[in-house]
């Protein structure tokens, strides 16, 4: 079946840093492929370089961006041009109607009608076949070009190889507001079809300089290349490296096993519908629009980071120690978003790939000493406590996980739990308080309450992992640990809430304040966030009955927030209050789980009636709609895919899957149906393999 026809790769790319419809791009790439490229339509809107609506196409960009909001890495831009090229940003623009492009998983093609040419790509593992076919009608005698265009403020070294036909490209730049600690190089090659290129029409620029030149080479901040060619049709393949030249050469002729620009074309369109085909469904075409659009969104992330050499043997670039080492490597992911629905969802649907992923995130471990929080090439310092605890945790009380890589990832768990980390970008913040006090106190700690409630939830992680492993005093050791956030509960307004270092509630509460001692939420949703002890935070309320009043209330609460201390207004601010959901904020993390729970406590009715309102009402595969906030990593859209199977993994670490009205009429995964028929409250791991394994 072809459902790539279903799938609109533009889905929540209509976003602005302050309100956000997915902060997507419209990604081009082989599933988890090592290489993604994105239409760059406004440059000079930086990590927003890309909108459906503009009318404008400044060519391919060569990404590396897991999020907007973790801006980019190692990026290049390949146009063609005629007559002066341009490398300046804002100068090298072309006019181009956004709807008749072609915009898929496997294939792009834009009319660049500047420079009277169509423009194609199709992906490949480490780059991508680009052609660029001019009309001869306009271009006779006209100077044409292919260029490599700097994403501006980033330092490139160029040089052209004559003897080969090919242009090399280096780049190390990382924009973000937080630093990570190590600089990774992306090495570019870009190979030309021998005799089109002209020599002598090599242009060097400098951007800033307006300075150009005809020369093999220039490095420098704003540079760029224009290569002349001497034909209508150009072809030029594309690879890259994080380790060197010499291996981006090996990639290149790894991915180049194709008679044809069509042969490989049609390959992608197979192993696209390959994977997508792995959850079947029978529904309307508008459902499946929104269905495939969201599981094309789930297969882009984590990337691979690993390149096999010219021995066959799998490899990587190691940041954390600066070394090319053996084994897998995977990036360009945040665990804190990722953990609630993706790695979930693949320990059903695709195990391989998923215990691939998992023995890279603790190969990460082994070359460096800590497991990854956020990865986007290197570690980034971005989310609370480490969540990767969680995904260990889910994948090894599902028997998929286990023997000396289990044993060497519990190491790494045990380390996030108790070693305080010299770099920030890795262990968890604030354990060391959270040790001493038994909570993270805000005022030694910003995000206290988060740093609290995720620890105690990774703690009860450490806690299955050491079960397994016949670990039986740190099992409950962790255990106890594990519920350690009960400290910060308010039995007066029913709210985790900031405690300082004596031990008293911050005051002047407001339930509906984003202060800093929340992360990306007010008290409401983080009240609930203790997934591994619902019923324990039961308990603290009162009984079942009572957490199932505080539901009702966050649900009937108005939509409202106060900006308090958070110091700004953000865009998932906006996103709340624009919806109608009270309090459940489906447009982030924080809230994935909350309409689950009324199911998880036997109240499924409720459940059905807000995941319906939600799906419906918060997700869309147009151009101009997409998701109800950020989609990070295929977070948000696996969310809306289980959602429509009638399936959530309330508590991953558990082998619980939270059971809820299917909103499709029929669901197969790897061929084989799923029947939730005569199921109540949960169904285990074991029970769906047992009818998809």
């Amino acid at each position: 079946m072809d459902y790539i026809k279903y799938v609109n790769i533009k889905q929540g790319t209509h976003s602005v840093p302050s309100f956000s419809k997915g902060n997507t791009l419209p990604l081009c790439q082989r599933p988890f492929g090592f290489s993604s490229v994105s239409p760059q339509t406004n440059g000079s809107r930086g990590a927003w370089f890309y909108s459906p609506t503009d009318y404008t196409f400044e060519g391919y960009r060569f990404t590396h961006q897991a999020s907007p909001w973790m801006s980019e890495r190692g990026a290049i831009t390949t146009m063609p041009q005629i007559d002066i090229p341009h490398g300046r940003l804002g100068n090298e623009w072309s006019p181009c109607d956004p709807n008749t492009a072609i915009l898929a998983p496997h294939y792009l093609k834009h009319d660049v009608k500047r420079s009277f040419c169509d423009f194609e790509l199709t992906p490949t593992e480490y780059g991508a076949w680009l052609r660029a076919t001019f009309n001869s009608e306009y271009t006779k005698g006209i100077k044409k070009y292919i260029s490599a265009i700097p994403v501006p403020g980033a330092d490139y070294t160029y040089e052209y190889d004559v003897e080969n036909e090919r242009l090399l490209v280096k780049t190390d730049f990382d924009f973000w507001w937080i630093p990570q600690p190590e600089k990774v190089m992306v090495y570019y090659v870009f190979q030309f079809e021998k005799g089109t290129v002209n020599h002598n029409g090599i242009i060097v620029e400098n951007v800033d300089e307006y300075s150009r030149k005809n020369a093999f080479q220039i490095e420098g901040k704003n540079t760029a290349v224009h290569i002349e060619v001497n034909c209508d049709v150009v072809n030029y393949k594309v690879a890259q490296s994080y380790i060197s030249f010499e291996q981006a050469l090996v990639n290149l002729e790894n991915d180049s096993k194709h008679d044809s620009f069509e042969a490989l074309v049609e390959e992608n369109a197979e192993i696209w519908n390959k994977y997508l085909g792995k959850v079947e469904i029978d529904e309307d075409e508008g459902k499946m629009k929104t269905f495939y659009s969201c599981m094309y969104r789930g297969l882009l992330y984590p990337h691979k980071a690993y390149e096999i050499d010219k021995n066959g043997k799998a490899v990587h670039y190691a940041p954390a120690i600066d070394k090319v080492v053996d084994g897998l490597r995977y990036t360009d992911n945040g665990f804190w978003d990722t953990y609630r629905t993706v790695y979930p969802f693949y320990a059903i649907v695709d195990q391989d790939i998923c215990m691939e992923m998992t023995e890279a995130f603790i190969q990460d471990y082994i070359d460096g000493g800590w497991l990854p929080r956020w990865t986007t090439l290197g570690a980034k310092n971005c989310m609370p406590s480490t969540a990767i605890d969680v995904v260990i945790a889910d994948l090894a009380v599902k028997g998929l996980l286990k023997g000396d890589l289990l044993r060497t990832a519990f190491e790494g768990m045990e380390k996030n739990a108790n070693v305080v980390s010299e770099i920030p970008s890795y262990g968890r913040e604030g354990i060391d308080v959270l040790n001493e006090y038994g909570y993270v106190p805000y005022d030694k700690h910003p995000e206290s309450v988060n740093l609290t409630v995720d620890a105690s939830y990774h703690d009860y992680c450490i806690s299955v992992v050491a079960g397994i492993l016949g670990e039986t005093e740190k099992q409950a050791k962790y255990l106890e640990r594990s519920i350690r956030y009960r400290t910060l509960f308010d039995k007066e307004t029913g709210f985790l809430r900031a405690k300082d270092s004596k031990g008293e509630f911050k005051p002047n509460f407001n339930p509906f304040a984003w202060s800093k001692e929340y992360t990306e939420a007010s008290a409401w949703p983080t009240t609930f966030g203790a997934q591994h002890d619902l019923f324990g935070l039961a308990e603290l309320m009162g009984g079942n009955d009572k957490l199932i009043k505080k539901l009702d209330d966050l649900f009937a609460a108005p939509p409202i927030f106060y900006v308090t201390n958070h110091e700004r207004a953000c865009q998932e601010m906006a996103e709340l209050c624009t919806d109608d959901w009270g309090q459940c904020a489906i447009s982030n993390q924080p809230s994935f789980h909350i309409p689950f729970i009324y199911a998880y406590f036997g109240e499924q009715e409720k459940s059905d009636y807000w995941i319906k309102r939600m799906c419906e009402e918060g997700f869309s595969s147009d151009d101009l709609g997409g998701f109800p906030g950020d989609e990070d990593n295929g977070s948000a859209a696996l969310w809306y895919v289980f959602a429509q199977m009638g399936l959530y993994p309330i508590c991953p670490g558990k082998t619980e899957y939270t059971v809820t009205k299917p909103l499709v009429r029929e669901v197969k995964i790897n061929g084989k149906k799923l029947d939730l028929t005569g199921y109540k409250r949960v169904i285990t791991f074991e029970e769906i393999m047992k009818q998809v394994g």
